[in-house]
Parts: C-alpha cells; structure tokens; sequence
C-alpha cells in the first residue's frame, strides 16, 4: 500500500525563529506565499532534487521551488537539456512549466533569515524529507544541491555526515536502490564566484540521466 505524504501546514509552527521571519514578511510582502513552500513535481517521478530553503524574493513570493530564484534560472535549464522539464520556464507559478520524472523540494521548506537555516530548524524539516522520500515509489535517484542538502538527505537516511563526503559530481550508493548525486547550489553567488557553471551544473544533472537510463 503507497505510503501517503503529509507536507508541513501553510503555519506550521516548529521553527519559532522561522515562524517569526513568516510574520514579518506577511506584513511587509503580504502578495507573497510566505509559508513552507510545496514541493513541485509528481510523486511518481524516478528523480528527487532537493535544495537549502526558499529565496525570500523568489519561492517564498512564488509559492514553487526556485522559482523567481536567480538559482531557478540555472536548475531549470539543466533539467530541460536532460528532458526533465518542459514548455518556458518564465519565473511565474503559473508559467505553465512542468516537470517530467523529476520532482523539487528543499531541506528546509520556510524561507530563512539571510538565507541560512538554524541546525534546529534543518533537523525540524528532516521528518518531511524522510517522509516525502518514502513515499515515493519510483525514486532511484537524488540530486543534492550544496552541503547542506548532502547532509540532510543523509540524516534522512540515518546516515552520519561521515558516510560519504560532498564534492561537486561525486555519486554515492546510499541502498541497493538509490543514489545520491552532489551538485553545488546553482546559486547566484556560485556562479558569479565560478564556483559553479551552468556547463559543471549541466554535467551533474547528466549523470542523472545516464543513472536512470
């Protein structure tokens, strides 16, 4: 019998520094979702991305991961040259771009202060990774954008940090079944460092699909 998803509730009140964050931005943005943004994809899809949190400006107005995101730009075009995605991806919810065998969610589903989630409140957010990860029949690989995302799809596994090190590229076997591929966060300041290129994130998201084929 599937295993039945429960996402955190548009209030959801585990964090209280977040919660706060969420109050203020309700005041100041009150167009915006502002809340634990949902995961955007099918849950049969074979792929799971996941990522740190959502950008104030972006997937907390937006209500989609990555969306309105500078990092969104580069997710989506990589997902696209792999056919992970389809139709123009014009940084709106309602753009009507679909994804195809490959679902999107984050480490931590509230926006956070200065972009950077308290240890607490990552672990508070790991019970909706687990559970959204087991109920998901056909998944058989995972694609971990940053450090923290690595550490957080391991912690969902009850695995130590020590089971397999981050590195852009690398593939770690985390069962018989299930991958877990590294990428660095397609975010703005990585590209702009160099740290990330869209041909590196392009490379990663390749390995992806020479796994699933």
């Amino acid at each position: 019998m599937p295993i039945s998803f429960q996402p955190p509730l548009k209030d959801c009140p585990l964090c209280p520094r977040l919660c706060q964050f969420r109050q203020d931005n309700k005041q100041k943005f009150p167009e915006y979702w502002n809340g634990p943004v949902p995961s955007f994809g099918s849950m049969d899809s074979r792929l799971l991305v996941v990522g740190l949190a959502p950008g104030l400006h972006g997937a907390n107005a937006t209500g989609r991961p990555f969306t309105g995101d500078y990092a969104g730009l580069v997710l989506y075009s990589g997902l696209k040259t792999f056919g992970f995605a389809n139709g123009l991806y014009k940084e709106r919810a309602d753009d009507g771009f679909t994804l195809q065998d490959c679902r999107i969610t984050n480490s931590v589903r509230c926006v956070p202060q200065e972009n950077k989630p308290e240890t607490s409140e990552i672990k508070n957010c790991n019970q909706f990774l687990i559970n959204e990860i087991k109920a998901m029949p056909n998944l058989t690989c995972i694609l971990s954008l940053g450090l923290v995302s690595h550490n957080a799809v391991l912690k969902a596994f009850g695995l130590k940090a020590g089971f397999g090190k981050f590195e852009h590229g690398r593939k770690h076997a985390l069962n018989a079944k299930l991958a877990l591929i590294d990428s660095y966060h397609c975010s703005r300041y990585n590209i702009n460092t160099g740290r990330l290129t869209q041909a590196m994130f392009d490379e990663a998201v390749g390995q992806v699909r020479a796994h699933l084929i």
